[in-house]
């Protein structure tokens, strides 16, 4: 298979979920991992799931215990293995099973995922539709003395109810908590004169969607009001700027130039932005420490955001198709100030 000729591999055992998903479209890849022969890929599962003939793309063999260990005392000469994903007790235990030399290798399948299908993107958009239906709701919600996490219940009930899974643990952070950029919501309840800070994503048939808001409960005024300023400033001018051959350490950058001009780029702590897809957060990433050059079809986030110790904090994220020409802003929310 073209898979395994420039790895020089006469197969390959994938078995990261978002990967067996990506070749096989099998709906449940926690529980299947994909074996890439000369012959061609195959979806291997176990008897659990009689049906996997019929819900992957790619041949399946439903295999007891002891007829999966046989198919892989076949196997010979360099099989690659994803070493960020298959634990050492169980390459060990291919080792003892398989007469191989099995071979690590790094983001081999994750790379092909990088640029995503028509018919990738049209989950993604789904997804982010519903996200933003899920959003509309939970503003109707905000109000003082009622709990960070009863809000997230409520987005997450929401979701489900519309047949849609939650991409994450929905983050709202209000107050002073609103400094944590990946504060899990608490007991703590919401007070009129706060920043909320609302990060959710949906999932459609595998793929997720991630977005974030922060909203005014009631009039917020002084710094606060200036961290909105300048991550909204920010925002606007890494649109302003993307699109495709775009080098992804200089968006970043573009982001805290725009920060400092306010003197708050120090306290933005976390990267600009990374890739969606089948995983919530993958490449290609934007951050100060790598370097990637943006292509059309890759799906990423914008997010800029400004965290001030003991005050409270704003993120505003935005979900961006790149496109031939330049993007396409696959998230629609309002993200300009605005109070409830």
């Amino acid at each position: 298979m073209t898979l395994l000729e420039p790895l020089g591999l006469d197969a390959f055992y994938v078995t990261r979920p978002e990967n067996v998903r990506y070749l096989s479209g099998f709906p449940h890849p926690e529980d299947a991992q994909v074996l890439v022969t000369q012959e061609g890929a195959f979806l291997l599962t176990d008897p659990r799931y009689p049906e996997a003939e019929q819900e992957s793309r790619i041949p399946a063999k439903v295999l007891k215990r002891e007829e999966k260990e046989e198919a892989f005392k076949a196997l010979r000469g360099r099989v690659g293995f994803e070493a960020e994903h298959l634990p050492y007790a169980a390459l060990e235990g291919l080792r003892e099973l398989a007469p191989a030399e099995w071979v690590p290798t790094k983001g081999v399948i994750e790379r092909l995922r990088l640029k995503k299908t028509p018919e990738e993107v049209e989950r993604i958009r789904k997804a982010q539709a519903l996200s933003e239906e899920a959003l509309a709701h939970a503003l109707t919600l905000l109000k003082p003395g009622v709990l960070e996490w009863d809000i997230a219940l409520e987005i997450e009930f929401f979701l489900k109810r519309r047949g849609a899974g939650v991409a994450f643990p929905p983050i709202v952070a209000s107050g002073v908590r609103g400094a944590l950029p990946h504060a899990g919501a608490s007991e703590k309840p919401l007070r009129a004169g706060e920043l909320v800070t609302l990060d959710l994503g949906a999932k459609v048939a595998g793929y997720h969607s991630d977005m974030t808001r922060t909203i005014a409960l009631g009039r917020v005024d002084g710094e606060l009001r200036r961290a909105f300023a300048a991550t909204l400033a920010a925002l606007e001018r890494v649109l302003e700027a993307i699109g495709p051959g775009k080098n992804t350490k200089e968006l970043d950058a573009l982001a805290r130039e725009e920060l400092k001009r306010f003197d708050l780029d120090r306290y933005f702590v976390h990267s600009l932005g990374h890739g969606v897809g089948l995983a919530v957060h993958e490449g290609p990433a934007l951050s100060p420490y790598l370097e990637d050059t943006l292509e059309p079809g890759m799906v990423v986030t914008l997010e800029p955001g400004v965290y001030l110790p003991g005050m409270g904090g704003v993120r505003i994220e935005e979900l961006v198709l790149i496109t031939e020409t330049g993007v396409e802003l696959l998230s629609r929310f309002p993200r300009g100030w605005q109070e409830v």
